[in-house]
């Protein structure tokens, strides 16, 4: 299964499908960022209205104990204690606020900074991936090559046996066209020393046929013929 699996996965698809899974995360973790430091910003908008409810809230109670009404200025400074112990909240939450976003804030820079360096490495194996394909695609058509090769060197070789061979007789053809002989059935008008071995040969014929007639005489007949001159 492992095996048809490794057969069936493409690399290329799998290390593309793992990164945009890593930057989803990261956008998750931006977003977890952005919403931290949006509920801080409020938590502060918060604080900020009560620290002057606070500041409202004690001018009040100094003005109703300046207009000699003790109970208003009583409850001014009972909702001026209540509007800071809900500052003191406030001010509790925004700190623990900003460590949190700080927390999240170093998790979302390492967190970028693997998946920049998964990013180069997955684009590296990519590259590596395709450059194997490419070599076992050359490899297979060398392979396929190298068995035609056989039939095509001996066809090679016959094509330069034919071309030796026309190349020869056209050496010889154009040799005997030099020497003359082409231009005579006979071969030796073109040629003066063929044509001086043939009148030799011819008169050294001539005299084996007489030397020959000389043999078939009767003793008295060759003896009454006159002497050769040869």
């Amino acid at each position: 299964m492992n095996r048809i699996l490794d057969n069936a996965e493409n690399p290329n698809e799998t290390l593309d499908y793992a990164y945009e899974k890593q930057m989803e995360t990261l956008r998750d973790v931006k977003r977890g960022v952005v919403e931290m430091v949006t509920a801080k910003r409020r938590l502060q908008l918060q604080e900020s209205k009560v620290k002057d409810s606070v500041v409202k809230l004690d001018g009040q109670a100094r003005q109703a104990m300046a207009a000699g009404r003790e109970d208003l200025a009583r409850l001014a400074l009972q909702r001026k204690q209540a509007s800071l112990m809900e500052l003191e909240g406030l001010d509790t939450q925004i700190a623990d606020l900003e460590i949190e976003q700080e927390k999240l804030t170093q998790a979302e820079q390492r967190m970028q900074a693997k998946v920049a360096a998964f990013r180069t490495r997955k684009e590296v194996v990519k590259a590596q991936y395709n450059a194997a394909q490419a070599q076992v695609r050359i490899g297979s058509a060398l392979s396929g090559i190298s068995e035609e090769m056989g039939d095509v060197s001996l066809a090679i070789e016959r094509a330069e046996t034919k071309t030796e061979t026309m190349r020869a007789r056209a050496g010889a053809i154009d040799e005997l066209a030099e020497l003359g002989v082409l231009d005579d059935i006979t071969g030796t008008s073109g040629d003066p020393l063929s044509r001086e071995l043939s009148q030799l040969m011819a008169e050294q014929n001539v005299e084996d046929e007489l030397a020959s007639l000389k043999g078939e005489l009767p003793s008295a007949e060759k003896r009454a013929l006159p002497e050769s001159s040869s």
